[in-house]
């Protein structure tokens, strides 16, 4: 029997991303985008607990990361779409990175893991998101 865990989110990317890159898809040049777009909306899975971060996607939803909060150092966040969605980019203790595109309730989300981050660290929330 494992652990269990609270889960604060859990879900895919704001649908306002796909729309808004579909929309784009009529200037032609932004096919890409709209491509990157419906790959996250089809694969891209969000989950957050009181103990982890887990993140699933990749081609066919078959990539799956997991930290914890403890390996978190900072955390940006970046709005996108008037602000109805948002980038979260964490930086984790080996200067690696996990960047979370198009996602639902960003800035909830950003204030959950920073405070999850500080109490796990021990350092106060203020050193963890400068």
């Amino acid at each position: 029997m494992g652990i269990k865990e609270e889960v604060y989110f859990e879900g895919g990317p704001h649908v306002g991303d796909l729309i808004f890159n579909i929309l784009l898809a009529f200037t032609v040049i932004c096919i890409p985008l709209t491509v990157g777009a419906i790959v996250r909306a089809l694969w891209l899975r969000y989950r957050i607990t009181d103990r982890r971060i887990c993140v699933t996607g990749g081609w066919m939803g078959r990539e799956r990361t997991d930290i914890i909060y403890s390996e978190v150092i900072k955390i940006v966040k970046v709005p996108r779409g008037i602000g109805m969605w948002g980038d979260l980019v964490i930086t984790l203790r080996d200067k690696s990175r996990l960047e979370m595109r198009a996602v639902p309730e960003f800035r909830d989300i950003y204030d959950y893991i920073s405070e999850k981050a500080a109490a796990k660290t021990g350092r106060p929330l203020e050193a963890i998101q400068s």
